[in-house]
């Protein structure tokens, strides 16, 4: 088998895999896509877009006409409701959208195409390692076998499965993760243009949940209807996601007038931790790196915007882009995503979980600032109250953080 040479090599097509072929291939890189699903392969997800992803996506020049517009956030808290519009800030657009996975990750893998980079479909590909570096990735099987030497090797391939055993990126044992489950029916008001998130969640028995259910109208006649669950509540392993799902979906459906389930309930796990980010020829992207929010689920703004800043730092000097995307990546995002980690472990507790939803929302001016936080506009950038609140945050949960996890509900 003969070895081929590419500048970088990307494992996996989804949003974050095809932003760095993307950036890649405009920049001249030589660079080729493998994935394992099939070209316009769907993605069990929320849909939503936060005004980070829009405005990632407005970088990538992504055309966002297929999309359905989103204006703000609708927050259920109890009995107490706000809505709320995107903040008009001078980093992200003051909208976000909702565009189904199918139709988002084909748009993005067709201008990964029309830019240049190579798209391989239905091919699983592994990293050929040597010692503890990355040479490349080896792909396919019998004729149409594959070994690429590549400059970088991007991993954007989720955080479970033969990669990140590989390359010992797994998640961090004991720390937080999620699971949801979502399905679509239709409604008259699919083009509603507000999220709507009931942050007053409970399981099947009653039981108050951190986490949360969603309404995300898709302006097609459907609405993605779910809902998800932090690990660190009691009897966490004992959640049964499908009766939480039907006792939400009768909760919303007078308001929502909904139709019968469009297709079966399916769920999917949400990392939000892992041991390690970037070695020797390789860094990890998107949900592969942990980077999710714990307070909402949320990755498809960060998995863009990793990929590209991965792709412009191996523009910038090839020889130390791993270790500068690690250092950059954990400057602007840690912090923020560990507030949000043991934030986790905090409302695991229910008597802590019930008073602080009702705080939530109590207020405008404390509404912003969870608006703020469920919109993902949270970083080391942020100015105003929501920067302060979140780094105030940050300072006083790592105080009780080895507290909260000691006392933290058997699972």
């Amino acid at each position: 088998m003969n070895t081929e040479q590419y500048d970088i090599a990307v494992i996996g097509g989804g949003p974050a895999g095809t932003a760095a072929a993307i950036r890649a291939a405009r920049a001249g890189l030589s660079v080729i896509v493998f994935e394992k699903g099939k070209h316009g392969r769907d993605k069990v997800c929320g849909d939503g877009l936060t005004p980070r992803a829009i405005g990632a996506l407005n970088e990538l020049e992504i055309p966002l006409d297929d999309a359905h517009y989103i204006k703000g956030l609708r927050m259920i808290a109890g009995k107490r409701v706000r809505e709320l519009d995107w903040p008009t800030t001078e980093r992200f657009p003051n909208h976000g959208a909702v565009w189904p996975r199918r139709r988002l990750d084909t748009a993005l893998m067709d201008a990964a195409a029309a830019a240049g980079a190579e798209m391989i479909y239905e091919t699983e590909a592994l990293p050929i390692m040597d010692g503890d570096k990355v040479l490349g990735v080896e792909a396919g099987v019998g004729p149409n076998a594959r070994k690429i030497h590549a400059g970088l090797t991007i991993v954007a391939a989720g955080a479970v499965g033969k990669v990140a055993k590989m390359l010992g990126a797994d998640r961090v044992e004991g720390e937080t993760f999620g699971l949801a489950i979502r399905t679509y029916a239709e409604t008259p008001r699919h083009d509603d243009v507000h999220l709507e998130a009931l942050l007053s969640l409970k399981g099947d028995d009653g039981t108050a949940v951190p986490g949360y259910g969603w309404m995300f109208p898709a302006g097609d006649g459907t609405v993605n209807i779910g809902c998800g669950a932090l690990s660190t509540m009691k009897g966490f392993k004992k959640l049964n996601l499908n009766k939480m799902l039907e006792n939400y979906r009768n909760q919303v459906m007078p308001e929502w007038d909904l139709g019968p389930n469009l297709e079966r309930a399916r769920a999917w796990r949400l990392p939000m931790s892992t041991q390690k980010r970037h070695g020797a020829g390789w860094v990890a992207i998107g949900d592969a790196a942990g980077l999710v929010n714990p307070m909402n689920g949320e990755g498809i703004d960060y998995g863009l915007e990793s990929g590209m800043l991965a792709v412009d730092l191996y523009i910038e000097n090839p020889a130390n882009a791993p270790a500068r995307y690690d250092q950059l990546v954990g400057e602007q995002f840690d912090a923020f995503l560990r507030t949000g980690r043991r934030f986790s472990f905090l409302i695991g507790h229910p008597w802590i979980l019930k008073p602080g939803l009702a705080l939530s929302v109590s207020t405008e001016s404390i509404a912003k600032i969870t608006l703020a936080v469920m919109g993902n506009l949270v970083d080391n950038q942020t100015p105003g109250m929501a920067g302060k609140v979140m780094w105030l945050a940050d300072k006083g949960l790592g105080l009780v953080d080895p507290i909260l996890r000691k006392t933290r509900a058997a699972a």
